[in-house]
């Protein structure tokens, strides 16, 4: 259940907010060899724990796209907005990865609504900061950070 709920007409009210982290989530390698191979990306640093063992990093670490790529499925963990029939993804802004997730490593999203302007055909254009956490080894730090820019339309059909 989203920490954070927020009808589409009320964003402005939210924004400067904190709107929450998700839960923790692992990082396994079956997901890095899945998205390895979904985005023809093998790199041993990713795919090959053996060598990656000897590498520097100790092990295999995420691709820094697949921990982007965990945005929707975390933001939805946090917020939900309501009266909203059709959500556009935009662009991020600002991104930084932070340091190398490890196979192995929770990790969670944090996120805070920096801004919001009406766009034309009924569309809300949301600015949201994201923060990544990694924990690992006893150790948390963050792990990436992005200005996410998504469109929101209003369903003139979903009642107040």
């Amino acid at each position: 259940m989203p920490e954070t709920v927020t009808h589409v007409r009320d964003l402005a009210d939210v924004v400067g907010s904190f709107l929450g982290h998700s839960a923790w989530h692992e990082i396994t390698q079956r997901q890095v060899d899945l998205f390895a191979e979904a985005t023809w990306d093998d790199q041993w640093i990713h795919t090959d724990p053996e060598r990656a063992a000897a590498g520097p990093y100790g092990g295999t670490i995420a691709h820094g796209f697949l921990t982007m790529s965990l945005t929707p499925t975390l933001l939805a963990e946090i917020w939900r907005v309501e009266g909203v029939d059709m959500t556009v993804n935009q662009g991020l802004d600002n991104l930084r990865l932070r340091a190398p997730v490890p196979v192995g490593a929770l990790v969670r999203m944090g996120a805070d609504l920096l801004s919001t302007r009406t766009r034309p055909k009924g569309f809300a254009e949301v600015v949201v900061r994201l923060t990544f956490e990694l924990e690992h080894a006893g150790r948390r730090q963050r792990a990436a950070t992005a200005d996410l820019t998504i469109l929101l339309r209003e369903s003139a059909a979903v009642p107040r």
